[in-house]
């Protein structure tokens, strides 16, 4: 799996990627604690706000970033996130009032959002190699887990020696540095010239990408059913750990430790079973674990007494953390078979924007949900949502979606870019590949130019 950071450009950009995402994690330790001054016991409502705003940002500047990506040099937009990033955490320590909180988290995580799909785009552009490509997803799996284990241990050893606003500052350099290594790697320009079209279609060009291919709608279902389990991790972990199991609050870090270790698990063995067996197995098969830990989790619930419990739940977090995993790791290479190069930062923006309005919906559902009606109930809704969407998917992203198809294209030129593994025929020019939904590939009919073979 290291082998992929042989290539320079890989290197600084995964680098990048790793420091901004410490430089993240502290500052989320940083937040709790500024809301805590700020709000005293409303420091919870401050934090959820703030994390519904988050969720809102991603959904709506995503799509707004996948319009104009095409028009603005990638390493521009990718060295101005950082740098916008940066100048917000510089703010955050000197705000006053709670509404001043929310207006720079809102900025930061709309900076984020134009940062993570153009840099999910340009990576296949880096690794062409499928192989490589994939190595490459699971070492970004692996640093989101290891940042979501390490941050918060390095802000508990910073914060034995400074105070808490000094976080924000190690997070401005951590933007910085990773500003610098996007700076001083090559970036790939983008494959073609910007699009043409009205600023709304392009904008949602990429959700109708995600509902035209079959791929990309059963990967939405899927990131239904992930939001579902992260919601119950994320959400009630504290719930599950305090109320229901009345143990110490010590043991929530180890709770969230084992749902990233079986992340991580994962994340290392994938790249080999990917080689031998189709995304589609691997992801349904991750999906429908996820049901089945769903049942356990209502067993487990529902049972008042038993030391047993305690080791039942660190196991079902982690396999939690493992199935979620199989279906998050391959989604870039669905994405990029499904968009040509052009498409790719527009089809990235959709997958954040769709993926986290699922966040929006789940994290409500488990925490409401939860205090309303109880622990036991909040595990069942969200696990039949799971089971709905894992039904979805089968459905939507049939077994013959990613298989190469023949067919003829009749009216392309043949130095067209498109016909380079191309055979001519009587009719046209033949070729196969997977389903590609683009201006020569369309579902449901055949355009012009183009005839399909069965």
């Amino acid at each position: 799996m290291l082998s992929v950071l042989r290539n320079r450009t890989y290197r600084q950009l995964f680098t990048a990627q790793v420091i901004a995402l410490v430089g993240t994690g502290l500052a989320t330790v940083a937040l709790g604690l500024l809301a805590y001054d700020l709000a005293g016991a409303d420091a919870g409502s401050v934090l959820g706000t703030a994390l519904a705003i988050k969720m809102v940002a991603y959904v709506t500047i995503a799509p707004a970033i996948g319009a104009v990506a095409d028009r603005i040099p990638r390493r521009a937009l990718l060295v101005g996130s950082d740098l916008i990033r940066a100048s917000v955490a510089l703010m955050l320590p000197f705000v006053a009032q709670v509404w001043q909180v929310y207006v720079l988290v809102f900025a930061l995580q709309a900076a984020s959002a134009a940062f993570t799909p153009t840099f999910q785009a340009v990576i296949p552009d880096v690794l062409p190699e499928e192989r490589d490509y994939t190595r490459a997803l699971s070492l970004s799996r692996l640093a989101y887990d290891l940042e979501s284990l390490f941050s918060p241990a390095l802000a508990a050893a910073l914060l034995s020696l400074i105070t808490y606003n000094w976080l924000f500052a190690g997070t401005t350099v951590g933007f910085l540095a990773s500003a610098t290594l996007v700076v001083s790697a090559v970036v790939p320009k983008q494959a073609n010239a910007p699009q043409a079209g009205r600023p709304y279609a392009k904008a949602t060009g990429g959700m109708r990408l995600f509902l035209t291919d079959p791929r990309l709608r059963g990967l939405l279902a899927l990131d239904l059913a992930v939001a579902a389990a992260g919601a119950v991790v994320t959400v009630n972990t504290v719930v599950h750990i305090r109320d229901h199991l009345g143990r110490s609050a010590g043991d929530v870090p180890l709770a969230l430790g084992a749902y990233g270790a079986g992340s991580m698990v994962v994340a290392l063995l994938l790249p080999r079973v990917l080689d031998r067996v189709t995304d589609r197995t691997v992801m349904l098969r991750g999906a429908a674990l996820l049901v089945v830990v769903f049942v356990g989790l209502g067993v487990l619930t529902a049972a008042g007494t038993g030391a047993w419990r305690w080791p039942a739940l660190l196991a079902a977090w982690a396999a939690f953390g493992g199935a979620c995993s199989t279906v998050l790791t391959p989604t870039g290479r669905l994405i990029r078979r499904a968009a040509p190069p052009e498409q790719r930062t527009s089809a990235f923006a959709a997958q954040f924007s769709l993926s986290h309005s699922c966040w929006l919906l789940t994290y409500p559902l488990a925490g409401w949900l939860g205090a309303a009606a109880g622990l036991q109930s909040a595990v069942v809704a969200l696990g039949v949502l799971a089971l709905t969407a894992v039904v979805l998917a089968t459905k939507l992203w049939p077994s013959d979606a990613s298989q190469r198809s023949s067919h003829l294209h009749t009216t392309l030129t043949a130095d067209h870019p498109h016909l380079a593994d191309a055979v001519q025929t009587g009719g046209g020019w033949r070729h196969s590949h997977s389903h590609v939904a683009d201006a020569l590939h369309t579902t449901g009919r055949v355009p012009p130019g183009h005839a399909a073979s069965r």
